[in-house]
């Protein structure tokens, strides 16, 4: 049993809540006094937050400063993807992973394409980046959906670079047997098309119609740069939401990243379609990306999500209340999402193919998420704002599954610190 001075309930903020767990689970919701033996939780508790994108790998850039544009950072990128192994990979998405969860993160998509070894070469186990990445999650206490990403081209009508070699598995049927020859417990296995630039039409269908033969989450890139619209139309006359429109590639179990360059009639395909967004906004400012339509996109009826994508900060209230602010800036009016609104972008487990999760509710996971109210940032806030001031640094306990993972702030098993420090040590030297 867990009673929280305050819980964020459907309806909102309340006092005095009981919950009752088992196996996991919400049990039971109650209201009034805490009863013996019920654990204190201090607070606000919200529900857990949802990363839907991340690339763990890209933690390793963070503080990269240099002048550029989103294309000269990705050579950058793609030098420490040539360095990661399997074991470095572990040692690394590990501290990512306990990073998240101290920031009330309780569920990930990670968009995976890092599959093979460098030159394209498969490990013995062909899917021991997966493996990886999925021993990680477990020993860090997050639930991982994992995103197998198809990546088969270099561009519109271009080979792979190199370097993009161990991205590919040659072509849709051999990365659909990959991907369906992966298992792990506790592991929810969807799909991602990288881009329409990095996955040819037909190929899109086949990736699409995989994930729909099986009820997983499918996740692709979008329009994160004017470049990427800009090729799309040369080479096919339409953007890249009409070619995906057209391949069958939207709907309500879709979910496009970052979305941030779209015409008018591209955010009506993504709306009509129900097509989930997934905003990244502290990544697309620092990779100077630009500033995505968030209001017309939630008017248009898209579902919003949000990630940490590169990592450059690993703090989901950041990335909902960026999202607010970014509009603020971009159309010089302020109050555009509600504190709750900013609530459900940052819950939106649904993304990730767990509409159980992100509710306190009977019935839902047990994902329970303490924020000080006490701290200096959080002093005299009313409880119902909480989402629109608190950071990842106001987290205290988090529950995972029912599971205890964060106390004090602290992860109870990994120092994550350390984990960090010596995993990114290791491919700098």
């Amino acid at each position: 049993m867990f009673w929280c001075a305050w819980a964020w309930l459907p309806e909102g903020p309340c006092q005095d809540v009981l919950f009752e767990v088992e196996s996991g689970r919400i049990t039971a919701v109650r209201r009034g006094e805490a009863p013996g033996g019920a654990r204190r939780l201090p607070g606000l508790v919200l529900p857990g937050l949802a990363n839907a994108h991340s690339h763990a790998f890209h933690r390793a850039l963070r503080g990269d400063s240099a002048r550029g544009t989103f294309w000269t950072w990705r050579e950058r990128m793609y030098r420490v993807a040539e360095r990661l192994d399997p074991d470095g990979y572990y040692l690394l998405a590990r501290g990512v992973y306990a990073a998240m969860v101290q920031a009330g993160i309780t569920g990930v998509g990670e968009f995976h394409y890092l599959h093979h070894a460098p030159g394209g070469s498969r490990y013995r186990d062909p899917n021991a980046m997966s493996h990886a990445l999925a021993h990680a999650a477990r020993d860090a206490g997050i639930r991982l959906t994992l995103l197998d990403t198809c990546y088969l081209t270099g561009g519109f009508g271009r080979e792979l670079d190199p370097v993009q070699r161990r991205f590919s598995d040659g072509d849709a049927s051999r990365w659909g047997e990959r991907a369906e020859s992966f298992t792990a417990t506790g592991v929810l296995t969807g799909a991602a098309v990288h881009s329409v630039r990095a996955v040819p039409g037909e190929a899109i269908e086949e990736v699409a119609g995989w994930a729909r033969d099986r009820e997983v989450p499918l996740h692709l890139h979008l329009s994160e740069q004017r470049a990427e619209n800009e090729a799309c139309l040369a080479a096919h006359g339409r953007t890249p939401t009409q070619l995906l429109a057209e391949r069958g590639a939207l709907g309500d179990d879709v979910t496009a990243v970052h979305a941030t360059h779209l015409a008018a009639r591209d955010v009506a395909l993504l709306g009509g379609s129900g097509t989930g967004v997934c905003l990244c906004p502290t990544t697309e400012a620092d990779l100077a990306d630009g500033i995505g339509p968030a209001g017309a996109l939630a008017v248009a009826g898209s579902p919003l999500s949000l990630g940490s994508d590169g990592h450059s900060v690993i703090d989901v209230l950041a990335e909902a209340q960026a999202v607010e602010s970014y509009q603020r800036l971009a159309t010089e009016t302020r109050g555009h999402h509600a504190p709750g609104e900013l609530l459900a972008m940052a819950t939106a487990h649904a993304a990730l193919g767990h509409p159980d999760a992100g509710r306190l509710e009977v019935g839902a996971r047990a994902d329970l998420v303490a924020v000080d109210l006490d701290s200096t940032r959080l002093a005299g806030v009313a409880p119902e704002a909480v989402p629109a001031v608190a950071r990842a640094a106001d987290v205290r306990e988090v529950i995972v599954d029912g599971r205890t993972v964060v106390v004090d702030g602290a992860h109870t098993d990994i120092d994550t610190a350390r984990e960090l420090r010596e995993s990114i040590t290791a491919l700098r030297t």
